[in-house]
């Protein structure tokens, strides 16, 4: 059997494991990315919508190349057909771009190789190499071929299934209300706002939204997210989205380019992330905004944090969960409490009904709110329906 060494082996080539793999590889450790698919960023499992202010922070330069549109705001609509609808001077982080997925993760990868790490594609991996009861690498199978690949640590970045995790030995178990079942359409022949994002709230999709993502000349995303706890059948989002879409005189004439579905977690974050040997980021480590279910800016954050942490282990040659630690805190300081505020506010926006949804919109689309994003939205919220926010007050 071929062996590889390497210092650390990152699995899967999504934004998480491309910005590990960069940050491992600029801090001059023998890294090397694996990933099952023929092609990175495809097919894709993901409504391509990404906020702004944070590319910086992790060191992404916005590219034309993988951007396909500048949205100018976002539009929040209620069943009964209440609006909302904020420009970019209002919506400050919630407003952003619509992406080619596709090309995106690839100038990730792209930015990794050129740091140094090496990228092996059609390369799954098929389990844990231990010894001693100590993590020492993967097994995989590349272009058919059992190979193994040594290293000092393990990045699972292989998102919501998160394979590697479990056999880790890692529970990344999920509760069915922290599940949302979704399918998309990229549709052509529709008549959408060029630059505007739109999200339906209420029963339309129970526990969660539908949306609209235009990508320009009449094609846009056209999606739904349903909370696995409010799913009574095996294509309950599927017969959400198309009542939706044929009751909808924009859309109802359209026709479907692409269809992508899966399912997306909804809960903030695991107990811990991070064992003897192994480090989880982004989806894998169930690190996703629940209100949304948007996950490339944390698996992008996750991603640059895991690699200049194992840069650091690397110094001393510790990587036992003790001396990983210090992700679970960068992670943990940045994102934590928005999780857990957001993880809150979606149990509660089951609950309500498209009267009370209704109110809700009527009520935010009234106020005098600086910049419209969740935090300011439940601020308005908690003065109005305090019982909405009951249980997590202290975080607003």
């Amino acid at each position: 059997m071929k062996t590889y060494e390497c210092d650390i082996v990152v699995v899967g080539a999504g934004p998480g494991g491309s910005m590990a793999a960069r940050y491992c590889a600029q801090g001059g450790l023998k890294t090397i990315l694996i990933e099952k698919k023929a092609e990175i960023g495809a097919p894709l499992r993901c409504a391509e919508g990404v906020s702004k202010k944070w590319l910086e922070e992790v060191g992404i330069e916005p590219d034309p190349t993988w951007i396909r549109g500048d949205m100018k705001g976002a539009i929040i609509k209620s069943p009964q057909g209440t609006t909302f609808q904020l420009d970019e001077s209002k919506a400050g982080s919630e407003v952003g771009y619509v992406l080619e997925r596709h090309l995106f993760d690839k100038a990730l990868a792209r930015d990794a190789a050129e740091a140094g790490a090496q990228i092996m594609l059609r390369t799954s991996c098929t389990g844990i190499i231990r010894e001693g009861g100590k993590i020492v690498g993967i097994r995989a199978k590349s272009m058919g071929e059992e190979i193994e690949i040594r290293a000092k640590c393990v990045v699972a970045a292989d998102g919501y299934e998160s394979q590697v995790g479990r056999w880790a030995g890692i529970d990344t178990s999920l509760k069915l209300s922290d599940i949302d079942s979704c399918i998309q359409y990229r549709m052509c022949n529709i008549d959408c706002a060029p630059d505007y994002c739109e999200f339906v709230i209420g029963s339309v999709a129970p526990g969660g939204y539908i949306w609209i993502f235009p990508k320009g000349e009449g094609v846009a995303n056209v999606g739904i997210g349903v909370a696995g706890s409010k799913c009574k059948g095996n294509g309950d989002a599927k017969y959400y989205l198309d009542k939706f879409i044929a009751e909808d005189p924009r859309l109802s004439k359209g026709q479907c380019l692409e269809i992508m579905g899966g399912f997306v977690s909804t809960c903030p974050g695991l107990d811990c992330a991070v064992d003897d040997n192994i480090i989880l980021v982004g989806d894998a480590a169930r690190i996703i905004d629940p209100i949304t279910g948007g996950g490339i800016c944390h698996a992008c954050r996750t991603g640059m944090y895991a690699g200049k942490v194992l840069t650091e282990c690397a110094k001393t040659g510790d990587f036992s969960k003790k001396a990983l630690m210090p992700y679970e805190k960068m992670w943990r300081d940045r994102m934590e409490d928005k999780l857990f505020r957001n993880w809150m506010a979606k149990e509660r926006l089951a609950t309500l009904d498209d009267d009370t949804i209704d109110e809700l919109i009527k009520l935010i689309k009234d106020s005098d709110i600086g910049e419209v994003n969740v935090y300011n939205l439940l601020k308005v919220v908690k003065e109005r329906f305090p019982k909405v926010v009951e249980g997590f007050e202290d975080l607003i």
